[in-house]
């Protein structure tokens, strides 16, 4: 039901198909515009705002283990400049990132997103090969719809948890969001 009402949200906004298609001509492997750019948009609908909340950044996430140069990253976030400089764009190898959370190795993208703070931000979308919107929500799409902010019981520090809520005033920005426990 909510994968469907993601769909329509994004065919319904031609920058968004627009930012798939760019990014999907990266090349990368299970590539996925993830994070604020998803939450903040379904989140400001839910809301009724007609103006987009600012992003501080577009997070690209991948999984690529066989290059896990942070320069790599670099340089995909130049190409992506380069086509559009209407973002600060954010490319991450989730096949590097358990290095800096002192973790295991992940296994693929979704888990690592499942391991993210928040169920409502691990959230992603793409388009496959053939151009259809695929979607990547580890946590499913419940909280992100039902305005639910949970942290994810892959996550452990509930400080850290609480903090990001309270430095990014989630809570200011939208009010009708209920913070709940895992």
């Amino acid at each position: 039901m909510y994968e469907e009402k993601l769909r329509e949200i994004i065919k319904q906004n031609p920058y968004i198909l627009e930012d798939l298609k760019l990014v999907k001509s990266l090349g990368l492997t299970n590539e996925y515009i993830a994070a604020g750019y998803v939450r903040n948009l379904v989140w400001d609908i839910l809301h009724g705002y007609e103006d987009r909340t600012p992003l501080d950044d577009v997070d690209i996430v991948y999984f690529d283990p066989k290059d896990r140069k942070e320069g790599t990253e670099k340089n995909l976030e130049q190409v992506l400049k380069s086509h559009s400089n209407r973002y600060k764009w954010s490319v991450k190898n989730q096949a590097r990132m358990h290095l800096l959370k002192d973790d295991a190795p992940y296994s693929s993208v979704e888990d690592a997103m499942k391991r993210w703070p928040e169920t409502a931000t691990a959230v992603g979308i793409k388009l496959n090969e053939q151009d259809e919107i695929e979607i990547l929500a580890p946590h499913d799409l419940d909280d992100l719809f039902e305005l639910k902010l949970r942290k994810s019981v892959y996550f452990n520090d509930n400080d850290f948890f609480k903090k990001r809520i309270e430095d990014k005033k989630w809570l200011t920005k939208w009010p009708l969001i209920k913070v709940v426990s895992s």
